[in-house]
C-alpha cells in the first residue's frame, strides 16, 4: 500500500497560473493582432489563481526568479479540496 501511494505521489500534474480570465465578442478576437494588447478586469495587485485541473486550489504573487516568473503563493487550500481537484475531469 505504501508503495502504491508512494508512486501515486510522483504523478505529475498540470498545474496552471492564471492571471485573469475574460470574454470577449469573436469579431475582437478575429482582429487580434501582433501587438495588440488584450486588457484583463484584475488589479495588477490582485493574486494570480493557481489551478489544477481547471479548479483553483490556490493564489499567490507573480515573482521574479533568475530570469523566470514564479509564483509566491499568498493562499493555499486544504489537502482535501486539492487531491479532490486532482481527480476531477477538466470540463467539471
Amino acid at each position: 500500500m505504501a508503495n502504491d501511494l508512494s508512486r501515486i505521489l510522483r504523478l505529475e500534474v498540470p498545474l496552471i497560473v492564471q492571471i485573469a480570465e475574460r470574454r470577449m465578442p469573436l469579431a475582437e478576437v478575429t482582429a487580434l493582432t501582433h501587438g495588440s494588447i488584450i486588457e484583463l478586469p484584475k488589479q495588477i495587485s490582485e493574486d494570480l489563481d493557481v489551478l489544477v485541473n481547471n479548479t483553483r486550489i490556490g493564489a499567490g504573487r507573480a515573482v521574479k526568479v533568475g530570469e523566470n516568473f514564479g509564483v509566491r503563493l499568498t493562499q493555499v487550500g486544504a489537502l482535501k479540496d486539492r487531491v479532490v481537484a486532482m481527480g476531477e475531469s477538466p470540463s467539471a
